[in-house]
């Protein structure tokens, strides 16, 4: 469903979606994974007299328990608002995995996928030329059944089954370019042939999936691509991994819809990662992107914030990627 020309969509502007219900999400003293990952960017942001004309921030609501169980198990889905809800001004880990969670965390997970389905709205329904979400907690290792990674609520995947179960759209990308391979959303849709899934990250490391020879089983055979990277490699690895081997699949795949996992623990100042992407190498990869989105998918690109320990790192990499989409639109509409 386009519900405007692809020329028209280009004259529109970004949505950045955050709320500052983000920060409740209380990881404890010294986690990488804690509310100032975000203050940078969105203070940037607001104040940027450059992107600022360029941007919309729309508001938003709680995803309801019928959208989060697009991809999660109701019991599952419980399982976080029991063990969440529980806790008073202390934290403790959930019961599946290596996820911290405190008194709010189950409604900011909520949030965070109603950030997610707002930006697929605002995309849909022509208010927005292409969004970029900026939320927590990150989504990406969480599986149906299981959160881990830092991550409760898969907000990638269930933002792809809500574009089909809303919208009929019927061939979707995710690109994941974190520095961790996203094995939740890679377990969600490795038997779907509608769901395209793209890994580039760094092996050996957390949490050890994302093999090249994992390529989906049954129907979804063929529709899982992973490259794993060196410790060290750094931009001509990542770009030359999204033409030689993203672009010929996407011409096949022909996907209507692109969502990206921006992970920015790739960068080469992060605390975690061991890569070296740099600020231009995000740009360079948005305009390949966006070329696969003007090809296919009616110039539609929606990111959402995965990991990035480094707050001036994310900033940075993101008024990049910003940017190129920006230049991109200007290009479309001969501004």
């Amino acid at each position: 469903m386009n519900l405007i020309g692809d020329q028209e969509r280009s004259k529109l502007k970004i949505a950045v979606l955050y709320d500052d219900e983000f920060i409740l999400h209380n990881t404890g003293p010294n986690h990488p994974e804690n509310p100032g990952r975000l203050s940078s960017v969105i203070n940037f942001l607001k104040n940027d007299s450059k992107l600022q004309p360029n941007l919309i921030w729309p508001t938003f609501g709680y995803a309801s328990t019928d959208v989060i169980s697009l991809a999660h198990s109701k019991e599952y889905i419980h399982l976080v608002k029991r063990e969440s809800e529980k806790l008073a001004e202390s934290n403790a880990k959930l019961s599946t995995g290596d996820t911290v969670i405190s008194k709010h965390s189950y409604q900011v997970a909520r949030k965070s996928v109603g950030a997610m389905t707002e930006a697929v709205d605002q995309m849909m329904q022509g208010k927005a030329s292409s969004a970029f979400v900026f939320s927590r907690p990150p989504g990406h290792h969480a599986t149906k059944d299981r959160g881990m990674g830092f991550c409760i609520f898969n907000n990638v995947a269930i933002a792809a089954k809500y574009l089909q179960n809303k919208y009929g759209i019927n061939r979707i990308l995710i690109v994941d370019f974190d520095v961790h391979h996203g094995n939740g959303t890679q377990d969600i849709f490795y038997s779907d042939n509608t769901v395209f899934y793209f890994s580039i990250h760094q092996h050996p490391f957390y949490p050890g999936t994302g093999r090249p020879d994992e390529k989906g089983s049954g129907e979804g055979y063929g529709y899982t691509l992973n490259i794993d990277l060196p410790k060290g490699a750094g931009d001509e690895e990542f770009i030359h991994g999204l033409k030689s081997q993203l672009i010929p699949a996407m011409d096949k795949f022909k996907p209507e819809f692109i969502l990206i996992s921006a992970g920015f623990d790739a960068h080469e100042n992060d605390l975690l990662g061991q890569l070296k992407y740099t600020n231009n190498g995000y740009r360079k990869a948005t305009d390949i992107l966006s070329t696969i989105a003007e090809k296919y998918a009616s110039n539609r690109l929606l990111f959402v914030l995965e990991g990035g320990y480094e707050p001036t790192n994310i900033k940075e990499a993101s008024e990049s990627i910003l940017n190129a989409i920006i230049s991109k639109n200007k290009k479309l509409t001969g501004r």
